[in-house]
């Protein structure tokens, strides 16, 4: 029963002096809350290697840290919600990126220039009547 107790006391970081902000990426939203630390990412309470078992979500989720050259110098707390593990990781990137800015002003140019601030407002587009999905026609016979 102590270790159960004890994993969950390391899991729960205290994040009273951190700065909050949003990513948003397909249908999935991510609420990201940044402080400084020691490097530590959780992702709805887990840690977010179990979280994301893909190697290319790691490398995208650290990304915005090896930018600015500071990859052990903040702990993130995240709660995400919606769409699938590639969303998801995209709203993280993008959300994390938004607080350290918040962090720091000057970060802004460097996170800019590799577009992690912007949202990529890409998204499926919707089905239409008559056709087999957005833009796909059913199969056409002649008789």
């Amino acid at each position: 029963m102590e270790n159960t107790t004890t994993n969950t006391s390391n899991t729960k970081l205290d994040f009273k002096d951190s700065k909050y902000a949003t990513g948003r990426r397909k249908t999935s939203i991510a609420k990201v809350w940044l402080k400084k630390g020691s490097g530590k990412i959780f992702v709805n309470g887990k840690n977010f290697e179990d979280y994301f078992t893909r190697s290319t979500h790691k490398m995208q989720i650290l990304r915005p840290f090896e930018i600015i050259n500071q990859s052990t110098d903040y702990d993130v707390k995240s709660k995400v919600v919606g769409g699938g593990h590639t969303g998801q990781a995209g709203a993280l990137v993008h959300g994390i990126s938004r607080a350290l800015i918040k962090f720091d002003e000057n970060l802004k140019t460097t996170l800019r220039k590799e577009k992690l601030t912007t949202r990529d407002s890409r998204s499926v587009e919707r089905k239409k009547p008559g056709r087999a999905k957005a833009r796909r026609s059913f199969q056409f016979s002649k008789r």
